[in-house]
């Protein structure tokens, strides 16, 4: 059974329910799932899953949120070899990068070693109920990639 490690940042909730439904889709195909928020987070425990999404919103005009920076520092010490990740996030369209944090996160996993195992996700805002459905179904693809 794959074990899945799903850290996110969210200070409006979006980014949070995301990662709700993404860890419903993961546990329909039988993966072992461990969810943290960022703050009760280390990048070492990466290490210890075969796979790792990491969800974080964008703030300001494209940067990772506060919280996330600390997180984001320690992956340099991290060596994702062999392991697949992907990354998610809600994301404001008002912006002119739309969901940056999510590119670069995925850039981080990939620098690291990750093997990019799907396109990053980007909701617009508050996800509705057909997108978090397309949440749950991103979450069984990416366990799917990891069978």
């Amino acid at each position: 059974m794959a074990k899945v490690l799903v850290v996110y940042a969210s200070m409006t909730g979006n980014t949070e329910e995301m990662a709700e439904a993404i860890v419903d889709g993961l546990k329909e195909s039988g993966a072992e799932i461990v969810l943290k928020s960022v703050l009760d987070a280390n990048a070492s425990e990466m290490a210890h899953y075969d796979g790792i999404l990491l969800g974080a919103y964008t703030w300001g005009d494209g940067e990772l949120p506060d919280e996330f920076l600390d997180f984001y520092e320690e992956m340099d010490e991290v060596s994702l070899e062999g392991r697949k990740a992907a990354a998610f996030g809600s994301a404001d369209s008002s912006y002119p990068l739309f969901g940056a944090a999510v590119d670069i996160l995925t850039a981080k996993l990939k620098q690291i070693g990750a093997e990019i195992a799907m396109e990053g996700l980007k909701i617009e805002l508050c996800p509705s109920e057909d997108e978090k459905e397309h949440c749950r179904a991103y979450g069984r693809k990416f366990a799917e990639k990891l069978a």
